[in-house]
């Protein structure tokens, strides 16, 4: 289906390249906040969490404060999951614009509670920040959706890879933001990084009030809703789209996750951590350039497996040792088959879906996507803190294996489909 006719309602013509470059910047800011959070969230966790205190958790049992040290960045992701649904209804309600400005506030808000929870050394109210950063997070992330709303069916695969071409900018200052931030308001330690993206929060807002997409005219009772939720779960595409979404965005986030804590447990230094970082970042966005054309030469499905394939790769690197250099290749293998698996899915995604189905779809997505990456985190610095990096690393060889054989499955189902039409 194509997009076309939506984008000839504003102003007579086509603004897909306007939007491409503004939520590409928009992009470029937030995944800079992101960098900066998945860099110090942990670390500032760790800081927080106190000695000797302990909680009795139902049918786990005792856990002491400091083995939750990830869980702000959890709770963030929890967050993001379950207001991934009303993020994308509210939109098709007010609008991409006004929902995109109203998450940023939102950023803007956890960001400075977690600046105050810093000043405070209160670990819980940190946590809280987190999970407004998730809600925050729910609303920016669908910006490689709205791409797609103005972008004709030919280009649409290229718009999504180009408007991942931002958060390149955030592979390269956002790492070093990191570094410079999280001491600029000692005695504070990490407060300075979240008032940077405070400040992000407000920028990314005036660049967003220059996207053009139309408002979808309102739904009435009787109007067809597209597939069920039902019908949507068991069709083999939105099934490839989410695996893929799934199991790529949690993998990261889980190793992305550990990777500080680990880096610091076998010796090397908290200011080697930005190095690794800026290395991943940059070899999850960097392909973009070519993503795009990759996937109308061999397919959305053949490069999600590529990039299943790069996440085993990172496996034998960290088992050669536990130097930075083993972290930051490590680590840009698993950039790069990230921006495979997610690109490709979000482009398997949007060909599927009918206008009227973009809210259910596109939210069903993200809840899952994002249910999935705070599991993820959550065990990421529990495996590290018990049982240590190679733990950590190994236990990515399952969840990678079994969706590339569930996808090669589906992969036959679609093309015994398109056959039999």
């Amino acid at each position: 289906m194509s997009s076309q006719t939506g984008a000839e309602t504003v102003q007579g013509q086509d603004p897909t390249k306007r939007n491409v470059l503004m939520l590409c910047i928009a992009l470029a800011l937030s995944n800079t906040g992101t960098v900066v959070v998945m860099t110090v969230t942990a670390l500032s966790g760790v800081y927080l969490a106190r000695e000797g205190v302990s909680y009795a958790i139902p049918f786990i049992g005792v856990v002491p404060e400091k083995a939750l040290s990830t869980l702000a960045l959890s709770l963030q992701f929890v967050a993001t999951m379950a207001s991934a649904p009303p993020a994308a209804l509210f939109m098709v309600r007010y609008g991409r614009k006004v929902g995109f400005t109203l998450g940023q506030i939102i950023g803007a808000f956890g960001a400075a509670l977690a600046v105050f929870a810093l000043y405070e050394q209160d670990f819980w109210t940190f946590v809280a920040a987190g999970g407004l950063l998730g809600i925050h997070n729910a609303f920016w992330q669908q910006y490689r959706f709205a791409v797609a709303d103005t972008a004709s069916d030919s280009f649409r695969a290229k718009a999504v890879s180009y408007v991942m071409l931002g958060p390149i900018a955030a592979g390269v200052f956002g790492p070093g933001l990191a570094q410079i931030s999280m001491n600029v308001l000692a005695p504070a330690l990490f407060a300075g990084a979240y008032a940077s993206i405070f400040v992000l929060n407000i920028i990314a807002i005036g660049v967003l009030q220059f996207i053009r997409i139309p408002v979808p005219p309102r739904r009435k009772k009787g109007d067809d809703t597209g597939r069920t939720t039902k019908e949507l779960l068991t069709h083999p595409q939105f099934l490839v789209a989410v695996l893929a979404g799934m199991v790529g965005y949690s993998t990261m986030s889980f190793l992305m996750t550990a990777t500080p804590l680990a880096m610091v447990a076998c010796g090397l230094a908290s200011t080697d951590v930005p190095v690794v970082i800026f290395g991943h970042v940059i070899a999850m966005f960097a392909p973009s350039l070519f993503t795009g054309s990759l996937i109308q030469r061999f397919g959305a499905h053949r490069i999600i497996l590529t990039g299943a394939l790069l996440y085993i790769f990172s496996i034998g690197v960290n088992a050669m040792g536990v130097e930075i250099e083993q972290f930051f290749i490590s680590l840009v293998l698993v950039g790069v088959g990230w921006n495979f698996m997610f690109v490709g899915a979000t482009t398997v995604l949007t060909d599927f879906t009918s206008p009227q189905e973009k809210a259910k779809v596109q939210g069903l997505n993200d809840f899952l996507v994002f249910g999935s990456v705070a599991v993820a985190s959550l065990l990421a610095g529990a495996l590290q803190q018990i049982f240590g990096w190679t733990t950590v690393f190994i236990s990515i060889a399952g969840p990678v294996t079994v969706a590339a054989l569930c996808i090669m499955i589906l992969q036959g189902r679609i093309r015994r489909a398109v056959a039999a039409e």
